[in-house]
């Protein structure tokens, strides 16, 4: 589709909204498992560019079911814990894949 999963400029990294997709397979059924996966692949994205959790400021999650929110928030709270970053969570009407619950974005910015 033509985008980057991550860009850094200078020391602000923006991740893209990121789903628990890989190829053809979503990993989990349930928001857990699927929060789990994408913050696994933010973390990859931001590594790849020189960043990790501990630069987030910001994220944004998008979920299909708002009464998930509490599992969504779990998996959230157990990557970034003590970093707590400022953070959003919307209700969306679909995702650009029925089986997705979950995408979350991530703003970054690396300390010099």
């Amino acid at each position: 589709m033509g985008y980057s999963r991550a860009v850094r400029v200078g020391n602000v990294v923006e991740v893209a909204g990121t789903t628990a997709q890989d190829g053809d397979a979503v990993t989990g059924t349930d928001a857990y498992t699927q929060t789990k996966r994408v913050l696994e692949k933010i973390g990859e994205a931001l590594a790849a560019v020189g960043a990790s959790f501990a630069d987030v400021v910001r994220t944004r999650m998008f979920v299909t079911d708002i009464a998930q929110w509490e599992a969504v928030g779990r998996a959230h709270g157990e990557v970034f814990g003590t970093i707590r970053p400022a953070t959003s969570m919307v209700e969306v009407k679909a995702l650009i894949d029925p089986r997705l619950l979950v995408e979350i974005e991530a703003t970054a910015i690396i300390s010099t």
